[in-house]
């Protein structure tokens, strides 16, 4: 589609758009007749219409209105380069309707005449559809789809905590994030109490060793905590169908969560043909280092003495967190430290040992390394954590 800004305009079309079939309403410019037509929404018949309409005005620039931006309708006209789409606010349409029609009549050719009469009379109030580049209009989508496979992940393990709780409540206070590999082989290898309790304790200590859960005093309290559990319910009309339907949701999770990561890796790799990545880049590290700055004035965040520079350590004290602003308690971080961060930083510029995390500025950019709150990618942001979110005191473990 080859955007145009001038009057000079063959045709003006108005188009209320369906799933089924577009009804059309057609005026030449040279003529005040206007034209009604249904056009299926089918590939070969949009082609054929689109095509007619190219021999008819002899391929000059027609204008054509629609109630979208985006869409099957929206996609199929945009690679015919003498189409100029105007998008036009729904809202818009309704207002412009109810001023002409007070008993809120609708039908869908009125409306496609409509469009038309907003398209001829006020054109030059609506803005022209300009595609971005190809990787900004994929980005796009990419980033809308991953965002719903995250609501289908927290869906999921909303569902799998209600499950586990009417026959195995325990499982939950032994893992502190359900969206995790770890989590899923757990409860796909040992889906109830009895099960895991007739684990040998060799067994358990390599399973959590081969992902990579390997602090001794976690270790050892979750090994107690097995041990000493007791069933909630031994009744097997309640155990069997939870069992069935968490080894299924445990798939879903697992399932979505494989789709997230190759919706990170592609959006990677999609950021950094964008001409401008490098320069956000930069700006994403400046947001980290002045979050990190304004928590060293509460105490959540010091500058480490003696290392090198630009290295901070977060030390998330009671004290520091119960005084600062933005905080609602013992163990929060500030609400400043919420926004998207610095992708330049690898697993070795993270210090996961002991109670702190040390965070160094000046690391070369890495490759992709989950953590307790967030994904590294190689490029991209990091999800540090919500605003208020409570931070546990095993946030550095990659459990």
């Amino acid at each position: 589609m080859n955007p145009q800004t001038d009057n000079n305009f063959a045709a003006f079309i108005g188009i209320d758009w369906a799933d089924a079939k577009h009804d059309l309403c057609l005026q030449a410019a040279d003529s005040d007749k206007r034209e009604f037509d249904i056009l299926l929404h089918r590939s070969d018949a949009i082609d054929t219409w689109a095509s007619a309409l190219r021999q008819r005005f002899q391929g000059r620039p027609v204008a054509v209105c629609l109630e979208t931006a985006k869409g099957p309708l929206v996609y199929a006209l945009q690679k015919f380069d003498f189409l100029v789409l105007f998008p036009v606010n729904p809202a818009t349409l309704a207002k412009y309707r109810q001023a002409f029609k007070p008993s809120h009549a609708k039908a869908d050719p009125t409306d496609a005449e409509l469009a038309l009469e907003i398209l001829i009379g006020h054109r030059d109030k609506l803005h022209a559809l300009n595609p971005q580049s190809t990787a900004m209009r994929t980005l796009g989508p990419l980033l809308e789809e991953r965002r719903r496979l995250i609501n289908d992940q927290t869906r999921f393990t909303n569902r799998l905590t209600s499950a586990l709780k009417d026959y195995f409540p325990q499982a939950l206070d032994w893992f502190d994030d359900k969206a995790t590999t770890l989590f899923c082989d757990f409860l796909t290898r040992w889906p109830t109490l009895k099960q895991v309790q007739l684990a040998r304790r060799t067994t358990l200590e390599s399973f959590f060793y081969d992902h990579h859960s390997r602090s001794p005093n976690l270790l050892k309290a979750r090994l107690a905590a097995i041990k000493s559990a007791r069933p909630l319910t031994e009744d097997p009309a309640v155990i069997e169908p939870k069992r069935l339907l968490v080894e299924a949701l445990v798939e879903q999770l697992r399932a979505t969560m494989k789709a997230i990561a190759h919706f990170d890796a592609e959006i990677a790799n999609v950021c950094q043909s964008l001409p401008d990545y490098e320069l956000f880049r930069a700006l994403a590290l400046s947001s980290l280092l002045a979050c990190l700055r304004l928590s060293e004035n509460s105490g959540i965040a010091t500058r480490v003495q003696g290392k090198s520079r630009g290295t901070w350590v977060l030390r998330p004290s009671r004290k520091a967190a119960a005084s600062s602003t933005g905080c609602t308690g013992a163990w929060r971080v500030p609400s400043f430290c919420v926004k998207h961060l610095s992708s330049g930083l690898t697993r070795r510029s993270l210090d996961l040992s002991g109670p702190e995390l040390t965070i160094s500025s000046n690391a070369p950019r890495g490759q992709h390394t989950r953590w307790r709150y967030g994904l590294l990618p190689s490029s991209g942001s990091v999800f540090f954590t919500a605003a208020g979110r409570t931070v546990p005191r095993m946030m550095n473990r990659n459990t």
